[in-house]
């Protein structure tokens, strides 16, 4: 990811902020849901500056669609709404952590999260199938 001088879309993000964000070259950082007390990874999605800002000033997660090309915030067709805990940028400001509260699942499928279908490792496993040891 590079730094990108100026956002694709307007937006209303500090300055101080903006200033900091590295984004990919259509402008946005992913940015991970996790579940404030438990720890647990809920979902990654997409931010540009505006859904940041709507999400820092809102208490309500909000995010770029990449798929529709819109701002979608999490909750409000399906209920499953994500309230803001607390948001922090990485040590290279290119990922967002967003700590929520998820009410009800936070995967489309209907998941708790997005991470349960498809485990290709588990604790204690090597990875390497048992022959091949």
């Amino acid at each position: 990811m590079t730094s990108t001088p100026q956002p694709s879309r307007p937006s209303s993000l500090d300055a101080e902020i903006a200033a900091r964000l590295k984004r990919s070259a259509d402008g946005l950082v992913p940015a991970i849901a996790q579940q404030y007390d438990t720890g647990e990874v809920l979902m990654l999605g997409w931010m540009d500056d505006e859904a940041l800002h709507r999400t820092l000033t809102t208490g309500r997660c909000t995010y770029w669609s990449r798929s529709r090309g819109e701002y979608w915030v999490k909750g409000d067709t399906s209920g499953h709404v994500q309230y803001v805990k607390s948001v922090a940028l990485d040590c290279d400001a290119d990922t967002v952590l967003v700590k929520v509260d998820q009410v009800g699942a936070a995967c489309h499928t209907g998941a708790h999260t997005c991470f349960d279908a498809d485990v290709l490792l588990k604790d204690g496993d090597s990875g390497v199938p048992a022959a091949d040891q």
